[in-house]
């Protein structure tokens, strides 16, 4: 916690279920509590968990220049999002390489909220928005709380009208316990799921009330680690995590394009003039890898940094591994060459605790076609 300069209000709770509250993203967060994360992925694919993701840092941007810097700042095209809807976008600097992802809230005319990780989104819109008719508020108060797994919206259904009617990456203003809340359709776990913005001076009787109310249906609080498991099964990339910033490429400065993670579908068809925009779109076809799925043979899991190897030479690097005890199948996200990314090709993991054989697998793993995290009703 030396590290840590933002707090969550929830931190007592967090501690009472086991946690020590390790540094991300300078807030402490439970990335570990007592019980076992595989349970706690198993009730979120089956029921539904709870989780204090407010690490995740949120700028309000008031005022008629907020759009012209989110349309240079952002991949997608801003003038298009109407209020009451978002958007997952990237950001990229000159090189037209990512330094963050994010999620961008349209709430008025001129009202927006960006929600980033640990990359350099708050600094670029700091440095875009000076001298311009644009108030930037970096919002510590704002507690967020993601509700997520199928029986989430039977939960929500009791306390907010209309809820079932909410549309995949649509949000709305409400109350929630008599606290005034921002809900959205978002999620980083691949099942239906919730955000729940949350003052926080309310966010421990948010918190509370849904464990308590929820117990009943299987709801249970779930750490941060759990995201891990989920996000691999659902192709949900983690910021700097699967990067080049934390497995560099020799001889290169650290930096990834869009085309080699899998994110270019956050470029808006036909979007020109955003930062990067140019190498980016050079940069079609000359990827140097892939991200790419694995399953491995097995049971046991694979940990970060464990070495992919075909043909008797290493081929990639794994930065993110899984195993689910509903399908019992141990899988990864992997960096790996572009002759390897392809569905079936033989692999091998060697890492200090594994050596096993592997194939390559396309992602997602879990739910392909999106229709949990898309249904209506």
């Amino acid at each position: 916690m030396t590290l840590s300069w933002r707090f969550t209000a929830l931190g007592d709770r967090h501690r009472a279920l086991g946690s020590n509250l390790e540094d991300w993203s300078g807030m402490g967060t439970a990335w570990t509590y007592d019980a076992d994360p595989f349970d706690q992925h198993v009730a979120i694919r089956t029921k539904a968990g709870l989780m204090d993701v407010s690490g995740l840092r949120k700028m309000h941007l008031i005022g008629p220049h907020a759009i012209a810097i989110l349309e240079y700042i952002t991949t997608r095209s801003v003038a298009k999002i109407q209020p009451g809807r978002s958007v997952y976008a990237a950001i990229l600097n000159e090189r037209g390489h990512l330094t963050d992802d994010c999620v961008l809230y349209r709430n008025g005319p001129n009202s927006w909220m960006l929600v980033s990780g640990t990359g350099t989104a708050h600094e670029e819109i700091i440095k875009q928005a000076a001298g311009r008719n644009c108030a930037v508020l970096f919002d510590d108060d704002l507690h967020d709380l993601s509700l997520q797994g199928p029986v989430a919206v039977d939960f929500l259904a009791k306390h907010v009208p209309g809820i079932r009617d909410l549309n995949y990456f649509h949000h709305i203003h409400t109350t929630l316990f008599g606290a005034p809340v921002t809900i959205s359709r978002t999620g980083y776990t691949g099942e239906r799921g919730y955000e729940i913005f949350v003052r926080g001076q309310d966010a421990r009787l948010v918190w509370d009330t849904i464990l308590s109310e929820g117990k009943d249906m299987g709801i249970i609080p779930c750490c941060f680690s759990t995201l891990d498991l989920l996000r691999v099964e659902s192709y949900l990339l983690f910021y700097p995590y699967d990067n080049s910033q934390m497995y560099p490429i020799p001889g290169q400065p650290v930096g990834d394009s869009l085309w080699e993670l899998g994110l270019d579908f956050t470029v808006s068809p036909g979007k020109t003039g955003f930062r990067g925009a140019e190498e980016h779109y050079r940069q079609k076809g000359n990827e140097r890898f892939k991200i790419f799925g694995m399953l491995i043979e097995g049971d046991k899991m694979a940990d970060l940094g464990d070495e992919v190897w075909a043909d008797g030479k290493k081929v990639g690097v794994i930065t993110c591994p899984s195993y689910s005890k509903l399908t019992r199948r141990s899988m990864a996200i992997a960096r790996l060459d572009v002759p390897y990314a392809r569905q079936g090709v033989k692999l091998e993991v060697r890492g200090k605790s594994l050596r096993a054989n592997a194939v390559a697998h396309t992602l997602t793993f879990d739910d392909p076609e999106k229709k949990k995290r898309t249904a209506k009703g």
